[in-house]
């Protein structure tokens, strides 16, 4: 319940303030933390959760095993695969949990280093209409034993979802997920 509650605040924050952007660790402790990014986006929910499925096109080729975002897959179905596959090996992500079209994508994912520490994480992405924009969150929430001291790993985690959050967004608004050049 305290999770939907925070969501919700995030929400209302976001929408609040639009074309800005709302992120930070909401919790963490030794075993476990809660991380949310949200932003008011002018687009719709359909464009948006469309794009979703691309992440060979958003998340960033240096948060991957094989180096290349491309190698990246994500079948947007209850038990569809967030796999990475090259040429010496793979790896599967996560797998989707729900899937409620223009509404919110939900992934059973231990991201990156977290895999080996047993750890449990639910990743989700939720669109809301708000007008002509769309209040799009990203939350991670990750739990597991207290010696996996994932309040130390919390920061990390955030500044790499940050990153791909960031990257998301701006594909959606410019159709490229890279910063301009300076």
């Amino acid at each position: 319940m305290a999770y939907l509650l925070r969501i919700a605040l995030c929400l209302l924050l976001a929408a609040a303030a639009p074309a800005a952007a709302h992120a930070e660790i909401n919790a963490a402790a030794s075993d476990g933390f809660l991380i949310v990014h949200s932003a008011r986006i002018d687009a719709a929910p359909a464009r948006i959760y469309a794009l979703l499925p691309a992440i060979g096109r958003w998340w960033s080729s240096s948060h991957t095993y094989s180096g290349d975002a491309a190698n990246l897959t994500l079948d947007p179905e209850a038990g569809g695969c967030f796999c990475e596959r090259w040429k010496d090996g793979s790896i599967a992500h996560g797998r989707v949990i729900l899937a409620l079209r223009d509404q919110l994508l939900r992934i059973d994912t231990a991201l990156g280093p977290l895999q080996s520490k047993a750890v449990t994480g639910v990743l989700s992405f939720q669109l809301v209409p708000d007008g002509k924009a769309t209040v799009f969150t990203l939350a991670y929430r990750a739990n597991g034993a207290s010696a996996s001291a994932l309040d130390k790993d919390a920061p990390a985690v955030d500044r790499v979802l940050g990153e791909q959050f960031a990257r998301f967004v701006r594909l959606v608004e410019t159709g490229k997920p890279d910063p301009p050049a300076p």
